[in-house]
């Protein structure tokens, strides 16, 4: 069992210290493989945060968002999975030094994908929801698939937004160019609240026109293609998420 112990800790040492080095993209692959989908190595490893703590301090941005991006995601994961905040109680001094990382590169990154990895990372750091994956995919990916609220069902709507315009359909859009589409109905930033309100404003701050223009169609309304019925985008991000 030891040998086994010393296995896995050899192969987390040797994955997190091709990580800190910055030059190997194939690591992040790997480490999200092992510590994330398939958990073959233990994400509460005392190595684990610590290490990526330090990689979110460092000079190189690629290397410090892709930290914090998996340590973030991590943590979500480990509370859904244990159902309690262990794993953050026992690791408070870096998760205070990992947020206040991702914080400082937010502000200081200009790429678009970047920012909303950010973004991402710092919801899921402080923890207080757990579909920020599933909102900022979206917006990164530029569309969501999600199904229509009515409580008789209807097909499956995409939620497109970003430079392929900003609509919804039931149809494959990507392969033709005669689909019929719904205008979104974006939110207007006066009304925003709560954390609709808080990103628009961080992105504004931040330089990130786009983004903040984006996240007003995230938190507006989309209509079902098929039953006309208007609903909320993170609404049905969020019971997707549930």
């Amino acid at each position: 069992m030891t040998r086994a112990d010393d296995a896995d800790t050899g192969r987390l040492t040797t994955l997190l210290d091709r990580a800190a080095m910055g030059r190997d993209s194939q690591v992040w692959s790997d480490l999200w493989t092992e510590l994330y989908h398939n958990g073959s190595l233990d994400v509460s490893h005392p190595l684990v945060l610590p290490a990526l703590m330090n990689m979110a301090e460092g000079d190189d941005a690629d290397t410090a968002t892709a930290a914090l991006h998996l340590a973030g995601a991590l943590l979500v994961q480990a509370d859904q999975r244990y159902e309690n905040r262990k794993l953050r109680d026992q690791h408070t001094p870096e998760l205070v030094r990992l947020l206040a990382a991702a914080n400082r590169w937010r502000r200081a990154t200009a790429d678009r994908k970047d920012y909303f990895h950010l973004l991402e990372a710092v919801l899921n750091l402080e923890g207080e929801i757990h579909w920020a994956e599933d909102l900022i995919w979206g917006l990164v990916s530029e569309e969501y698939e999600l199904e229509c609220p009515d409580p008789d069902g209807c097909a499956a709507v995409w939620v497109v937004i970003g430079e392929r315009g900003f609509f919804s359909t039931s149809e494959d859009y990507a392969l033709s160019d005669d689909v019929e589409t719904f205008p979104l109905h974006p939110a207007t930033p006066g009304a925003l609240d709560g954390l609709g309100r808080r990103l628009y404003e961080l992105a504004l701050t931040d330089g990130q026109d786009d983004v903040a223009h984006a996240l007003t169609y995230a938190f507006g309304d989309a209509t079902c293609p098929q039953c006309e019925r208007r609903f909320s985008v993170v609404g049905q991000v969020i019971a997707r998420s549930s």
